[in-house]
């Protein structure tokens, strides 16, 4: 069964950056696509950008420009860097495979505030 442990979170202010990591469990890492979601209270949780096994990247509209996700199959981690944050972005980030019924990790909080 895989895991996700993410991290990286935390306070930055508008305009600010943060590099998001993603660590799974399971050998089977470099076969699926990989995406990052992010939820804030009350609302559904929602795709922010996703990595196919070849390296296509897709993207939420308001995060094109912005964030850049990457994986690293050796090391079973996909990463989210964000940069020009907004106080929109705020949110608890998660990573896991698009369409799973995996368990989702407990996330990593993202905070944008001056």
């Amino acid at each position: 069964q895989v895991q996700f442990v993410e991290s990286g979170g935390g306070l930055v202010q508008p305009g600010g950056s943060l590099r998001l990591s993603c660590a799974a469990s399971g050998s089977m890492f470099s076969r699926y696509t990989m995406a990052w979601y992010r939820q804030t209270p009350g609302n559904q949780r929602e795709l922010v950008a996703d990595i196919s096994t070849t390296g296509r990247t897709l993207y939420k509209d308001s995060a094109k420009g912005r964030f850049t996700i990457s994986r690293d199959n050796a090391a079973k981690m996909a990463f989210l860097q964000m940069n020009n944050l907004k106080p929109e972005d705020t949110a608890v980030y998660y990573c896991n495979i698009p369409n799973s019924t995996l368990s989702w990790g407990q996330g990593t909080q993202v905070t944008v505030s001056s």
